[in-house]
């Protein structure tokens, strides 16, 4: 990624790809960097992600980074205009968790000025999009899409496999199951299996 900067513009970055890919390493990353150079930053997480820590953003690597949990995008507004005005650069992890409204948010934001990165799942585990990243990935300036490593053969992998008591679920199960290793992996293409009822 090669950035152009401009005094005054703003943009929106989107880190995406299946689980286990290093999303979340990789904002991480782009956030540390931008607090060594002293800039001003807060990371927001959503509220109901507690696998590793209730107040940082951790990669399955074990990489963590200080956030603020919200769990409405206009929770997310309300930090932002009360205690974080004066932040140039806003992260957000699990970004798909915050809904439709987020990708409106994240363009106020960047039409404000502020550097606006978000990490995310481009696919439920169905394979399908994972609204709304659809949207952020059109209107970002900046998207980089992660493989991970497929569980079951090697190859490079760009969907998560979501098991239930170790097998792939049904297409028709809840979309959204907060978890880890323990329910979900990555898998390749070939690899990536979807049960249908009465199959």
């Amino acid at each position: 990624m090669h950035l152009l900067l401009t005094e005054g513009m703003g943009w929106i970055e989107v880190v995406t790809g299946s689980m286990f890919s290093g999303k979340s390493e990789e904002l991480i990353r782009r956030m540390r960097r931008a607090k060594y150079a002293n800039q001003k930053i807060i990371v927001f997480k959503h509220a109901s992600d507690d696998r590793y820590d209730e107040t940082k953003v951790a990669s399955h690597s074990q990489a963590f980074i200080e956030a603020v949990p919200a769990s409405t995008v206009e929770e997310m507004r309300e930090l932002i205009n009360t205690k974080y005005s004066d932040a140039r650069i806003i992260g957000i992890d699990e970004v798909q968790f915050f809904g439709k409204e987020v990708a409106e948010f994240c363009e106020e934001l960047a039409d404000l000025g502020k550097r606006v990165i978000v990490a995310g799942l481009d696919q439920d585990f169905r394979g399908e999009p994972f609204k709304p990243m659809d949207v952020l990935m059109a209107r970002a300036e900046y998207v980089d899409k992660f493989n991970a490593i497929c569980a079951c053969c090697g190859n490079p992998a760009s969907r998560t496999q979501r098991l239930v008591n170790g097998e792939p679920a049904y297409e028709d199960d809840p979309i959204v199951l907060v978890g880890a290793s323990e329910s979900y992996e990555a898998r390749c293409r070939r690899c990536h299996i979807v049960k249908k009822r009465g199959e």
